[in-house]
Protein backbone atom coordinates (compact mmCIF):
# COMPACT_ATOMS: atom_id res chain seq x y z
CA UNK A 1 0.00 0.00 0.00
CA UNK A 2 1.58 3.76 -0.85
CA UNK A 3 2.63 5.54 1.95
CA UNK A 4 2.38 9.21 2.50
CA UNK A 5 6.41 9.95 3.69
CA UNK A 6 8.80 11.82 1.66
CA UNK A 7 11.97 9.65 2.02
CA UNK A 8 12.67 6.01 1.38
CA UNK A 9 12.78 4.58 5.16
CA UNK A 10 15.78 2.58 3.21
CA UNK A 11 17.76 4.87 1.50
CA UNK A 12 17.88 8.39 0.84
CA UNK A 13 15.32 8.33 -2.45
CA UNK A 14 12.72 10.63 -2.18
CA UNK A 15 9.42 12.73 -4.11
CA UNK A 16 11.79 14.55 -6.55
CA UNK A 17 12.25 11.33 -8.41
CA UNK A 18 8.37 11.72 -10.05
CA UNK A 19 8.37 7.86 -10.40
CA UNK A 20 9.00 6.90 -6.58
CA UNK A 21 6.42 4.75 -4.82
CA UNK A 22 6.92 3.31 -1.42
CA UNK A 23 5.70 0.11 0.08
CA UNK A 24 4.50 -0.71 3.08
CA UNK A 25 7.54 -0.61 4.87
CA UNK A 26 8.52 2.91 3.59
CA UNK A 27 10.85 1.39 1.24
CA UNK A 28 10.82 2.49 -2.93
CA UNK A 29 11.13 0.07 -5.90
CA UNK A 30 14.55 0.89 -6.44
CA UNK A 31 15.65 -0.65 -3.14
CA UNK A 32 13.80 -3.81 -4.18
CA UNK A 33 15.23 -3.11 -8.05
CA UNK A 34 18.94 -3.34 -6.12
CA UNK A 35 18.08 -6.30 -4.07
CA UNK A 36 17.44 -8.30 -7.53
CA UNK A 37 20.35 -7.28 -9.12
CA UNK A 38 22.30 -8.56 -5.99
CA UNK A 39 20.89 -11.87 -6.39
CA UNK A 40 21.77 -11.33 -10.29
CA UNK A 41 25.78 -10.32 -9.21
CA UNK A 42 26.56 -12.06 -5.46
CA UNK A 43 29.06 -11.04 -3.45
CA UNK A 44 31.73 -13.29 -2.07
CA UNK A 45 32.46 -16.86 -3.05
CA UNK A 46 30.11 -16.96 -5.83
CA UNK A 47 30.93 -13.72 -7.24
CA UNK A 48 34.37 -15.32 -7.97
CA UNK A 49 33.00 -17.90 -9.67
CA UNK A 50 30.68 -15.87 -11.87
CA UNK A 51 33.47 -13.81 -12.48
CA UNK A 52 35.91 -16.77 -13.82
CA UNK A 53 33.42 -18.13 -16.16
CA UNK A 54 32.35 -14.26 -17.68
CA UNK A 55 36.42 -13.54 -18.10
CA UNK A 56 36.69 -17.21 -20.02
CA UNK A 57 33.53 -16.43 -22.13
CA UNK A 58 35.05 -13.22 -23.15
CA UNK A 59 38.70 -14.86 -23.79
CA UNK A 60 37.32 -17.83 -25.69
CA UNK A 61 34.94 -15.38 -27.88
CA UNK A 62 38.24 -13.45 -28.86
CA UNK A 63 40.79 -16.01 -29.13
CA UNK A 64 42.81 -15.27 -32.50
CA UNK A 65 41.72 -11.41 -32.25
CA UNK A 66 43.88 -8.48 -31.50
CA UNK A 67 41.05 -7.68 -28.74
CA UNK A 68 38.67 -9.86 -26.80
CA UNK A 69 36.61 -6.52 -25.99
CA UNK A 70 36.20 -3.05 -26.13
CA UNK A 71 35.97 -0.57 -22.59
CA UNK A 72 34.56 2.88 -23.36
CA UNK A 73 36.70 5.69 -21.36
CA UNK A 74 36.15 9.02 -20.58
CA UNK A 75 39.01 9.69 -17.85
CA UNK A 76 36.43 9.61 -15.09
CA UNK A 77 37.26 6.97 -11.86
CA UNK A 78 34.68 4.46 -13.52
CA UNK A 79 35.98 3.71 -16.65
CA UNK A 80 39.61 4.00 -15.26
CA UNK A 81 39.07 1.36 -13.28
CA UNK A 82 36.84 -0.06 -15.48
CA UNK A 83 40.31 -0.46 -18.10
CA UNK A 84 42.40 -1.61 -15.07
CA UNK A 85 40.24 -4.20 -13.64
CA UNK A 86 40.16 -5.79 -17.55
CA UNK A 87 43.87 -5.89 -17.79
CA UNK A 88 44.22 -7.52 -14.38
CA UNK A 89 41.76 -10.08 -15.28
CA UNK A 90 44.18 -11.12 -18.35
CA UNK A 91 41.62 -9.45 -20.68
CA UNK A 92 43.02 -7.42 -24.22
CA UNK A 93 40.56 -4.72 -24.24
CA UNK A 94 40.31 -1.91 -27.10
CA UNK A 95 39.62 1.27 -25.07
CA UNK A 96 37.17 3.76 -27.26
CA UNK A 97 36.49 7.02 -26.27
CA UNK A 98 33.76 9.50 -27.67
CA UNK A 99 35.17 13.01 -27.83
CA UNK A 100 31.96 15.19 -27.87
CA UNK A 101 33.44 18.21 -27.25
CA UNK A 102 33.21 18.91 -23.74
CA UNK A 103 36.69 17.35 -22.21
CA UNK A 104 38.82 18.53 -19.65
CA UNK A 105 42.10 18.93 -19.92
CA UNK A 106 42.44 16.36 -16.61
CA UNK A 107 40.29 13.57 -18.34
CA UNK A 108 42.12 13.95 -21.48
CA UNK A 109 45.75 13.37 -19.51
CA UNK A 110 44.11 10.48 -17.32
CA UNK A 111 42.91 8.28 -20.27
CA UNK A 112 46.46 8.74 -22.16
CA UNK A 113 47.98 7.98 -18.26
CA UNK A 114 45.87 5.05 -18.16
CA UNK A 115 45.71 3.34 -21.54
CA UNK A 116 49.80 4.06 -22.02
CA UNK A 117 50.82 2.95 -18.61
CA UNK A 118 47.82 -0.60 -19.45
CA UNK A 119 49.66 -0.65 -22.92
CA UNK A 120 46.27 -0.59 -24.17
CA UNK A 121 45.35 0.79 -27.64
CA UNK A 122 42.84 3.89 -27.69
CA UNK A 123 40.41 4.61 -30.78
CA UNK A 124 39.08 8.41 -30.37
CA UNK A 125 35.92 8.64 -32.48
CA UNK A 126 34.74 13.01 -33.40
CA UNK A 127 31.30 14.29 -33.59
CA UNK A 128 30.30 16.91 -35.77
CA UNK A 129 30.32 19.50 -33.54
CA UNK A 130 28.18 21.87 -35.51
CA UNK A 131 25.48 19.31 -35.84
CA UNK A 132 26.10 18.20 -32.08
CA UNK A 133 26.33 21.49 -29.92
CA UNK A 134 22.58 22.03 -31.97
CA UNK A 135 21.06 18.97 -30.66
CA UNK A 136 22.21 19.40 -27.23
CA UNK A 137 20.43 23.08 -27.24
CA UNK A 138 17.58 21.34 -28.58
CA UNK A 139 17.60 19.54 -25.38
CA UNK A 140 18.02 22.48 -23.35
CA UNK A 141 15.19 24.19 -25.25
CA UNK A 142 12.85 21.57 -24.91
CA UNK A 143 13.12 22.11 -20.90
CA UNK A 144 13.90 18.24 -20.22
CA UNK A 145 15.97 17.12 -17.67
CA UNK A 146 17.40 14.62 -19.65
CA UNK A 147 19.89 17.23 -21.66
CA UNK A 148 22.58 14.38 -21.17
CA UNK A 149 21.07 11.81 -23.13
CA UNK A 150 22.95 13.01 -26.99
CA UNK A 151 26.27 11.98 -25.36
CA UNK A 152 25.01 8.67 -23.53
CA UNK A 153 23.62 7.32 -26.94
CA UNK A 154 26.22 8.33 -29.12
CA UNK A 155 28.44 6.92 -26.77
CA UNK A 156 26.49 3.46 -27.08
CA UNK A 157 26.08 3.75 -30.60
CA UNK A 158 29.78 4.46 -31.41
CA UNK A 159 31.16 1.19 -28.75
CA UNK A 160 28.71 -1.00 -31.00
CA UNK A 161 29.76 0.54 -34.68
CA UNK A 162 33.38 -0.22 -33.09
CA UNK A 163 32.67 -3.66 -31.86
CA UNK A 164 31.22 -4.73 -35.11
CA UNK A 165 33.98 -3.31 -37.29
CA UNK A 166 36.62 -4.84 -35.18
CA UNK A 167 34.74 -8.05 -34.73
CA UNK A 168 34.89 -7.63 -31.08
CA UNK A 169 31.61 -9.61 -29.10
CA UNK A 170 31.64 -8.09 -26.01
CA UNK A 171 31.90 -4.34 -24.76
CA UNK A 172 32.69 -3.85 -20.67
CA UNK A 173 30.00 -1.12 -18.96
CA UNK A 174 31.46 0.85 -16.50
CA UNK A 175 28.31 1.34 -14.52
CA UNK A 176 27.87 0.03 -10.91
CA UNK A 177 24.68 -0.82 -9.08
CA UNK A 178 26.66 -0.03 -6.32
CA UNK A 179 27.70 2.73 -6.34
CA UNK A 180 25.45 4.51 -8.93
CA UNK A 181 22.13 2.98 -8.10
CA UNK A 182 19.89 3.11 -10.63
CA UNK A 183 18.80 6.64 -12.54
CA UNK A 184 14.78 7.04 -12.43
CA UNK A 185 13.48 6.99 -15.89
CA UNK A 186 11.92 10.55 -14.60
CA UNK A 187 14.99 12.14 -14.40
CA UNK A 188 17.19 10.78 -17.29
CA UNK A 189 15.24 8.63 -20.91
CA UNK A 190 16.47 7.76 -23.68
CA UNK A 191 15.47 6.30 -27.24
CA UNK A 192 16.22 7.08 -30.63
CA UNK A 193 12.86 8.51 -31.58
CA UNK A 194 13.02 10.87 -28.45
CA UNK A 195 15.81 12.27 -29.89
CA UNK A 196 15.09 13.00 -33.24
CA UNK A 197 11.37 14.02 -32.02
CA UNK A 198 13.49 16.96 -30.19
CA UNK A 199 16.21 18.01 -32.53
CA UNK A 200 12.64 18.04 -35.53
CA UNK A 201 10.73 20.35 -33.34
CA UNK A 202 13.73 22.56 -31.64
CA UNK A 203 16.80 21.71 -33.88
CA UNK A 204 17.84 23.91 -37.04
CA UNK A 205 20.03 21.31 -38.26
CA UNK A 206 19.52 17.51 -40.24
CA UNK A 207 20.86 14.70 -37.93
CA UNK A 208 23.15 13.41 -40.79
CA UNK A 209 26.25 11.96 -38.67
CA UNK A 210 25.15 11.52 -35.28
CA UNK A 211 25.66 7.88 -34.01
CA UNK A 212 21.63 7.12 -32.80
CA UNK A 213 20.75 4.27 -31.55
CA UNK A 214 17.08 2.95 -32.70
CA UNK A 215 15.40 -0.34 -33.22
CA UNK A 216 17.49 -1.02 -36.00
CA UNK A 217 20.26 -0.90 -34.42
CA UNK A 218 19.46 -3.12 -31.62
CA UNK A 219 18.21 -5.91 -33.68
CA UNK A 220 21.51 -5.67 -35.85
CA UNK A 221 24.11 -4.96 -33.44
CA UNK A 222 22.37 -7.72 -30.35
CA UNK A 223 20.94 -10.25 -32.68
CA UNK A 224 22.66 -10.11 -35.67
CA UNK A 225 26.69 -9.19 -34.74
CA UNK A 226 25.65 -11.20 -31.33
CA UNK A 227 27.60 -8.10 -29.51
CA UNK A 228 27.22 -8.48 -25.82
CA UNK A 229 26.85 -5.55 -23.07
CA UNK A 230 29.01 -6.74 -19.60
CA UNK A 231 28.80 -4.55 -16.92
CA UNK A 232 31.97 -6.14 -15.34
CA UNK A 233 32.13 -3.93 -12.27
CA UNK A 234 28.87 -5.56 -10.98
CA UNK A 235 31.30 -9.22 -10.84
CA UNK A 236 34.34 -7.62 -8.80
CA UNK A 237 34.25 -5.66 -5.33
CA UNK A 238 34.44 -2.00 -6.37
CA UNK A 239 34.87 0.42 -4.19
CA UNK A 240 34.94 4.51 -5.68
CA UNK A 241 37.30 6.13 -2.97
CA UNK A 242 39.65 2.85 -2.68
CA UNK A 243 39.61 2.81 -6.47
CA UNK A 244 40.57 6.91 -6.61
CA UNK A 245 43.39 6.45 -4.11
CA UNK A 246 44.69 3.46 -6.49
CA UNK A 247 44.84 5.13 -9.59
CA UNK A 248 46.25 8.27 -8.28
CA UNK A 249 49.11 6.10 -6.59
CA UNK A 250 49.56 3.59 -9.56
CA UNK A 251 49.02 5.60 -12.77
CA UNK A 252 49.39 9.14 -11.95
CA UNK A 253 45.42 9.64 -12.26
CA UNK A 254 44.20 13.11 -11.13
CA UNK A 255 40.82 13.72 -9.46
CA UNK A 256 38.30 16.08 -11.15
CA UNK A 257 36.34 16.64 -8.54
CA UNK A 258 32.37 16.19 -9.10
CA UNK A 259 30.14 13.11 -9.73
CA UNK A 260 31.39 13.10 -13.42
CA UNK A 261 32.88 16.99 -13.71
CA UNK A 262 35.47 15.19 -15.98
CA UNK A 263 33.49 16.59 -18.88
CA UNK A 264 32.55 20.39 -18.68
CA UNK A 265 29.13 19.97 -20.08
CA UNK A 266 27.97 17.44 -17.82
CA UNK A 267 29.83 19.55 -14.94
CA UNK A 268 27.21 22.62 -15.43
CA UNK A 269 24.85 20.60 -15.81
CA UNK A 270 24.98 18.52 -12.87
CA UNK A 271 26.14 21.35 -11.02
CA UNK A 272 23.55 24.06 -12.06
CA UNK A 273 21.10 23.30 -14.37
CA UNK A 274 19.48 20.62 -12.89
CA UNK A 275 19.53 21.61 -9.50
CA UNK A 276 18.85 25.22 -10.18
CA UNK A 277 15.80 24.10 -12.81
CA UNK A 278 14.16 20.89 -12.02
CA UNK A 279 14.91 20.77 -8.01
CA UNK A 280 17.56 17.41 -9.25
CA UNK A 281 20.61 16.43 -7.42
CA UNK A 282 22.13 13.21 -8.87
CA UNK A 283 24.14 12.83 -5.83
CA UNK A 284 20.96 10.99 -4.24
CA UNK A 285 20.81 8.07 -6.29
CA UNK A 286 25.11 7.44 -5.58
CA UNK A 287 24.43 7.91 -1.92
CA UNK A 288 21.43 5.53 -1.56
CA UNK A 289 22.88 3.09 -3.69
CA UNK A 290 25.89 3.29 -0.73
CA UNK A 291 23.48 3.57 1.96
CA UNK A 292 22.27 -0.06 0.37
CA UNK A 293 26.22 -1.29 0.41
CA UNK A 294 26.02 -0.03 3.61
CA UNK A 295 29.67 1.98 2.66
CA UNK A 296 27.54 5.09 4.40
CA UNK A 297 24.71 5.59 7.21
CA UNK A 298 21.48 7.08 6.03
CA UNK A 299 21.62 9.39 8.48
CA UNK A 300 24.76 10.66 7.16
CA UNK A 301 23.52 10.54 3.54
CA UNK A 302 20.51 12.89 4.31
CA UNK A 303 22.67 15.36 6.00
CA UNK A 304 25.17 15.63 3.81
CA UNK A 305 22.45 16.08 1.00
CA UNK A 306 21.15 19.18 2.70
CA UNK A 307 24.38 20.76 2.03
CA UNK A 308 24.85 22.95 -1.04
CA UNK A 309 25.64 20.29 -3.68
CA UNK A 310 28.23 22.20 -5.35
CA UNK A 311 29.33 25.83 -5.01
CA UNK A 312 28.50 28.40 -7.86
CA UNK A 313 30.29 28.74 -10.84
CA UNK A 314 29.43 31.65 -12.84
CA UNK A 315 32.46 31.36 -15.28
CA UNK A 316 31.67 27.80 -16.19
CA UNK A 317 28.13 28.49 -16.67
CA UNK A 318 29.58 31.72 -19.41
CA UNK A 319 31.70 29.40 -20.48
CA UNK A 320 29.53 26.68 -21.80
CA UNK A 321 27.18 29.43 -23.46
CA UNK A 322 29.63 31.06 -25.05
CA UNK A 323 30.58 27.66 -26.45
CA UNK A 324 27.15 26.58 -27.48
CA UNK A 325 25.95 30.06 -28.70
CA UNK A 326 23.59 30.86 -26.59
CA UNK A 327 22.56 34.38 -25.48
CA UNK A 328 21.89 35.58 -22.04
CA UNK A 329 18.50 36.00 -22.94
CA UNK A 330 18.12 32.61 -24.23
CA UNK A 331 19.59 31.24 -21.23
CA UNK A 332 16.91 33.21 -18.83
CA UNK A 333 14.31 31.47 -21.82
CA UNK A 334 16.01 28.21 -21.21
CA UNK A 335 15.77 28.48 -17.47
CA UNK A 336 11.75 30.15 -16.99
CA UNK A 337 10.25 27.49 -19.33
CA UNK A 338 7.97 25.25 -17.82
CA UNK A 339 9.06 21.70 -16.84
CA UNK A 340 8.63 19.27 -19.25
CA UNK A 341 9.73 15.25 -19.10
CA UNK A 342 10.20 13.19 -22.54
CA UNK A 343 6.37 12.13 -21.69
CA UNK A 344 6.04 15.39 -23.88
CA UNK A 345 7.36 14.32 -26.94
CA UNK A 346 6.93 10.86 -29.30
CA UNK A 347 9.26 8.35 -28.22
CA UNK A 348 9.52 4.73 -27.97
CA UNK A 349 8.56 4.23 -24.73
CA UNK A 350 4.52 3.20 -25.31
CA UNK A 351 6.09 0.13 -27.29
CA UNK A 352 8.74 -0.23 -24.73
CA UNK A 353 6.21 -0.52 -22.48
CA UNK A 354 3.64 -2.90 -25.31
CA UNK A 355 6.90 -5.40 -25.73
CA UNK A 356 7.45 -5.80 -21.70
CA UNK A 357 7.72 -9.42 -22.18
CA UNK A 358 10.09 -9.67 -25.19
CA UNK A 359 12.38 -7.29 -23.08
CA UNK A 360 12.98 -9.02 -19.90
CA UNK A 361 12.92 -13.27 -22.46
CA UNK A 362 16.39 -10.75 -24.02
CA UNK A 363 17.46 -9.82 -20.74
CA UNK A 364 17.35 -13.03 -19.28
CA UNK A 365 19.01 -14.65 -22.43
CA UNK A 366 21.74 -12.20 -21.97
CA UNK A 367 21.06 -9.76 -24.58
CA UNK A 368 20.64 -6.78 -22.68
CA UNK A 369 21.51 -6.06 -18.72
CA UNK A 370 19.23 -6.86 -16.21
CA UNK A 371 19.29 -3.09 -15.32
CA UNK A 372 17.60 -2.57 -18.69
CA UNK A 373 14.73 -4.38 -17.78
CA UNK A 374 14.68 -3.00 -13.98
CA UNK A 375 14.87 0.72 -15.19
CA UNK A 376 12.02 0.70 -17.36
CA UNK A 377 9.82 -2.24 -15.90
CA UNK A 378 10.80 -2.59 -12.08
CA UNK A 379 10.62 0.42 -10.36
CA UNK A 380 7.16 1.11 -9.64
CA UNK A 381 4.38 -1.32 -7.87
CA UNK A 382 2.61 -2.22 -11.11
CA UNK A 383 5.35 -3.55 -12.68
CA UNK A 384 7.39 -5.69 -10.85
CA UNK A 385 10.50 -8.04 -12.02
Amino acid sequence: METTQAVCTRCVIDRTVPEVEFDDKGECQFCRAHDILESIYPQGEPQGKNLSSLVEKIKAAGRGSQYDCICGVSGGCDSSWLLHTAVKLGLRPLAVHLDNGWNTSIAVDNMRRMVSSLKVDLEVVSVDWEEFSDLQKAFLKASVSDVEVPTDVAIFSVLHKVSALKGIKYILNGHSFRTEGIAPIGWTYMDARYIREVQKIFGTRKLRTFNNFGIREVLYYSFWKGIRVVPLLNYVSYDKAQAKESLMRDYGWEDYGGHHHESLYTKMVQSFLLPRKFKIDKRRTSQSARVRCGKISREAALTELNEVPYPFEPELVEQVLARLGISEAEWRNILAAPRKTFRDYNSYFPLLRRSKQALRLACDLGFFPKLLYLKYFGQTGHDTV
